[in-house]
């Protein structure tokens, strides 16, 4: 059987490669508890975030971190938290993650409404290499010019932004949906909305006709810097429609998109894990992962995991937790896909589907290399 963590992970320093900051100050008990969903809105009526397959897990990994026994009821393990404090317990979880490198999406700046540490801060505290991902839509909505410079300013600031960084993250998703059209917008087009969007004062990007250009502007500056695009798929928080966020509707896009060569990786993806996964392997260019999904899912780990491995080739599916606004997160993410990627290979290996070895170097893959080649770290 597989060791709580699993053996064939346990000898690798895991590559984080998409993942937010935590928060630096204190959270009250219902705003550490609201972290543990996607939704922004409160629980119902005698229900409570750790009462989830997501709040089992914390319960399982995180406790010991602390000086508790795994599965301390939640009102234990917040006491504890607060005995310690903030600062205390986010270095005791943070540093159990046993993270080696963590890629950090800097798109989202506060949690709780309380601001997320800087990147150098967090990088003492899970003493781990960190390195900067850039979320299009913010580098974008911070631009001011006039309708007519927006496509050229919008490029010269996205390429200044992913210069410091080693990847670019997209959140269309979110914004209109991943139905993205093969074809670029033109230049007549994207004036038009760009005009629009200035006579009406809007500060959150979301006309499609922006939002396609700049996905399309992401290809031409990633090309010229050899940098992937990250993509959010799958589920998300309640403004996002979930079926408009199937990874396989960008496959116009992915086909037109090829002859860049830019890697694109498509980040989360569950319920639709077995679409990315058909996509990794019909398309050299895109790359895929679970995220935040192998927390989520808790006990079921291993069974999404396996379902994501019936069609993704090994050298194209990568570790990441997601985490954001919680330390908890990164050791509930580590713990949980070692634990999980480690129990499927040993029944892998029982069946006879594969040998130690095999294990041995898929592990090396999935948990670090991957990332390791894609990013060029």
């Amino acid at each position: 059987m597989a060791t709580e963590r699993g053996e064939p992970l346990d000898a690798v320093r895991l590559v984080d490669h998409h993942c937010h900051s935590v928060v630096a100050g204190e959270l009250a008990d219902e705003a550490l508890a609201g972290l543990l969903t996607e939704s922004d809105r409160p629980p119902a009526p005698g229900c409570s975030p750790f009462d989830s397959a997501l709040g089992l897990a914390v319960r399982r990994w995180c406790p010991p971190a602390l000086g508790l026994p795994a599965h301390a009821p939640a009102t234990d393990y917040l006491a504890r938290r607060r005995e310690l404090g903030a600062a205390e317990a986010t270095g005791r979880l943070l540093a159990a993650a046993g993270l080696d490198t963590c890629l950090v999406d800097t798109g989202l700046t506060a949690a709780a409404g309380l601001p997320l540490l800087p990147l150098g801060e967090l990088a003492g505290a899970t003493g781990a290499t960190v390195r900067e991902v850039v979320r299009l839509e913010s580098v974008a909505e911070t631009v001011e010019s006039g309708a007519g410079a927006w496509p050229r300013a919008v490029a010269e600031a996205l390429a200044a932004a992913a210069g410091r960084a080693v990847a670019v993250k997209s959140v269309l998703a979110y914004r209109d949906g991943l139905a993205a059209p093969a074809e670029r917008p033109s230049r007549a087009a994207v004036v038009a909305a760009a005009g629009a969007r200035l006579r009406e004062g809007r500060s959150r990007l979301s006309d499609p006709v922006l939002l396609h250009h700049l996905l399309w502007t992401a290809v031409d500056v990633c090309a010229e810097l050899g940098l992937p695009i990250q993509l959010h798929t799958g589920f998300g928080d309640p403004d996002l429609t979930l079926h408009r966020a199937d990874p396989s509707l960008l496959t116009d896009f992915v086909r037109a998109a090829e002859p860049s060569g830019v890697p694109l990786v498509l980040l989360h993806c569950y319920p639709y894990h077995r679409q990315a996964a058909w996509l990794a392997q019909a398309f050299p260019t895109v790359f895929t992962d679970l995220g935040l999904t192998a927390s989520y899912t808790g006990p079921r780990v291993a069974a999404v995991l396996g379902e994501m491995l019936e069609l993704a080739p090994f050298g194209k599916l990568l570790f990441s937790t997601d985490a954001y606004g919680l330390p908890e997160l990164f050791l509930v993410g580590t713990c949980q896909f070692r634990y999980g990627l480690g129990l499927l290979l040993d029944g892998w290996r029982a069946d006879g589907a594969c040998s130690a070895a095999d294990a041995r170097r898929l592990a090396r893959l999935v948990g670090a290399d991957n990332a390791r080649r894609l990013y060029a770290l």
